[in-house]
């Protein structure tokens, strides 16, 4: 566990670049798995699309839980890398995973009793309730395999392997681009199972991903370390785990949320809208890729930089990054004005749908820049130990301004009034971000001399 790639000694931006080419492309293939389930469930027609738009927030709230534990995970390692202790990191992970699992699969036995009554609250009618039952009992036996498959590549990534994990999603995202039409229509010799098949199709290929991710981890390269249980060192562990984890899993948590509380206004609204809603927030997800794929990257860098003493080599990281991303979202905006009814005419016969999704695409794009500044800054604050800051920004955001613009723009201008205050909210956040970006440096040299002198 050694600077194979870098980190602390190569040029940033050939660093930065360097690791989130294969971060770009595992993104992408975890987000295809959503887009291409996504699409051919639509084919079923708009009541098995607003079916699968109501899982989205819960099916967000479990991959939330792994974001939050991964990047306590990554965080962790790296820092534990970057300063040398590599057998602590063995053990370190072995913990972080044994929870994970154990977390994971009660929360998915729990929500399993619950589906019914959780996505009446959400707005489900008597239509999509059946279709979501059949999805979500089979999604919830996955939700372990996912979690662990998430939280482990996020173990390689964090010794600076973007790589493997990239080519292992790749492979799973195929497999799931195979099996999904097979399942979803019964083409050949398999049954026709529509939208449960779709969840099928999802859970084949975690299971073969995360086999291939677990030989990588403890079989290949020995991350983990079996050290048995002990309590006292588990509990240090998972309080380490904790202080990284939790605020991050609880900041993540506050997206799904506020989309649930969005979709139900939606759902009081119109049908059609949250069938729109729901294939719009997936079509997000891709236009943020190099967004997500640039974060990946930048939270080890950054992390294994400050566990090595090198503040500026840090901070001029996350600036580069911020201005990267800005103007990067803002030029691929330009061709969604001209491409926004043909991408939601892939989607939907409907032509209520089609022109909800039409406005998305138009509207909310136009400050992904901000956006993706809100973003990245969100999860390198995690790197800088600042967790709790980040779950500030976030509540800020959703709930102190996203919330009630929502409100008062459905009541002011129905569908689109709910709509434009997503644009307006990233963009007041992104200006809040840069700003508090540009002196996070100040922060740790006080932070660095503070702790000097304690010694």
């Amino acid at each position: 566990m050694k600077d194979r790639h870098g980190i602390l000694s190569q040029p940033i931006g050939q660093v930065l670049l360097k690791l989130s080419l294969p971060n770009l492309v595992g993104i992408l293939t975890v987000l295809g798995f959503s887009l291409v389930d996504t699409f051919f469930i639509s084919q079923l027609g708009t009541e098995s699309l607003a079916a699968i738009s109501f899982t989205f927030p819960v099916t967000l709230i479990i991959s939330s839980l792994a974001i939050g534990i991964g990047a306590g995970v990554s965080t962790n390692l790296a820092r534990l890398i970057g300063s040398g202790h590599s057998a602590k990191a063995k053990v370190f992970l072995h913990d972080a995973l044994l929870l994970t699992v154990s977390l994971i699969t009660a929360l998915s036995i729990i929500g399993s009793l619950f589906i019914a009554p959780l996505f009446s609250l959400l707005g489900a009618n008597d239509l999509s309730l059946p279709l979501i039952q059949e999805y979500m009992t089979l999604w919830y036996i996955g939700a372990p395999i996912l979690v662990l498959l998430m939280v482990g590549n996020q173990g390689l990534r964090a010794t600076g392997d973007t790589r493997s994990p990239a080519k292992i999603m790749a492979l799973a995202s195929l497999i799931n681009l195979i099996l999904d039409p097979l399942l979803i229509f019964g083409i050949g010799p398999f049954p026709r199972l529509e939208i449960q098949g779709a969840a099928i199709a999802s859970l084949i290929s975690w299971a073969l991903a995360l086999s291939l991710s677990g030989y990588l981890l403890i079989i290949k390269r020995k991350l983990v370390h079996f050290a048995g249980l002990n309590i006292d060192r588990m509990r240090c562990n998972w309080k380490q785990l904790a202080h990284i984890a939790q605020p991050a899993a609880l900041m993540n948590l506050l997206n799904p949320l506020a989309n649930a509380a969005m979709m139900a206004m939606l759902a009081r609204i119109d049908h059609s809208a949250v069938a729109a809603f729901g294939a719009g927030t997936r079509l997000e997800s891709v236009l943020l890729i190099v967004v997500m794929a640039l974060a990946s990257s930048l939270v080890p860098f950054v992390a294994q930089n400050l566990g090595a003493g090198q503040t500026e080599r840090a901070h001029h990281a996350l600036m580069l990054s911020l201005r990267f991303v800005l103007l990067f979202q803002t030029l691929l905006y330009l061709p969604l004005l001209l491409c926004a009814e043909p991408i939601a005419q892939l989607f939907s016969n409907d032509a209520q749908v089609i022109e909800w999704l039409s406005f998305y695409i138009i509207a909310l794009p136009a400050a992904y820049g901000p956006l993706g500044i809100v973003i990245i800054m969100a999860m390198t604050l995690n790197a800088y130990h600042r967790p709790m800051s980040s779950l500030v920004l976030n509540l800020c955001r959703l709930f102190l301004i996203l919330l009630p613009l929502a409100a008062l723009g459905s009541y002011l201008g129905g569908v689109k009034g709910l709509l434009l205050a997503l644009p307006i909210t990233n963009t007041i956040m992104g200006i809040a971000c840069y700003i508090l970006a540009s002196r996070i440096s100040e922060g740790e040299k006080a932070a660095r001399h503070a702790e000097m002198i304690r010694k």
